[in-house]
């Protein structure tokens, strides 16, 4: 017989502490092994220090906010499932932090059901990609590394956010496909993330598009299929 399943275990970052130990209750019912943060400073070291699945982070914190952590975390290569707070319903204000690399985001007040259904499907996400990777695709000058979470230009590697790796991941993956903005929404966000605006997507594949050129991508992998979507341009098709 196999052993008993080993707890998930999650961070929980928040300067109030009462919003911690809401939250905790929430996901001590659910069955997680939790921890705290009372900082942003203290969610580094301790996310650095010791295995977590995922972190439920909040944004507004005095000195270093949760955006200042989830960017340390992605610059330092850190794969975590990252679930971000936020009092702020403004698209601008998402699409920085799913720029930075967060996975997914919940507005307070949201209701205990929401937030453990956000969390189970971040943990099922983030389990379910580390079997999903095949091998390496290569095409030209561009290698992309699944195994390893890494893009790189002619040996040169280009710094990507988890969303920006899966969205680009996801279309080499299937070059002959279009991909509308829904479908890159249903495949790499929540299904029951319903605030995502599609046009989050749009900057996205700008900022692929950009970091690419930048380290010397000689074509542009990003097709645009307009009034569809986009789909992954090979260096056969730019040749044409």
């Amino acid at each position: 017989m196999g052993g008993a399943k080993v707890a998930e275990r999650i961070l929980i970052v928040d300067d109030e502490r009462k919003m911690r130990q809401l939250v905790g209750l929430y996901l001590t019912n659910a069955g997680y092994e939790l921890d705290e943060a009372s900082s942003g400073i203290e969610a580094i070291h301790k996310a650095t220090d010791q295995p977590y699945d995922a972190v439920i982070l909040d944004i507004m914190m005095p000195r270093t906010d949760g955006w200042a952590v989830c960017e340390h975390l992605r610059t330092e290569g850190s794969n975590i499932g990252i679930l971000m707070l936020t009092a702020k319903t403004e698209v601008e204000d998402r699409v920085k932090g799913l720029d930075l690399g967060a996975d997914d985001y919940l507005v307070k007040p949201f209701a205990p059901e929401e937030l453990v259904a956000r969390v189970k499907a971040l943990l099922r996400r983030k389990s379910s990609s580390l079997n999903e990777y095949p091998a390496k695709i290569t095409d030209g000058a561009l290698f992309i590394h699944p195994d390893r979470h890494e893009v790189n230009v002619a040996g040169q590697s280009v710094d990507l956010t988890a969303k920006e790796f899966d969205i680009l991941y996801l279309l080499a993956s299937r070059p002959e496909r279009v991909y509308t903005r829904e479908n890159v929404i249903e495949h790499i966000w929540s299904m029951d993330s319903e605030w995502h605006d599609p046009r989050t997507i749009d900057t996205h594949i700008k900022n692929i598009r950009t970091k690419l050129k930048k380290a010397g991508l000689p074509f542009n992998p990003m097709k645009t299929v307009w009034g569809v979507g986009y789909k992954f341009n090979t260096t056969e098709g730019n040749n044409r």
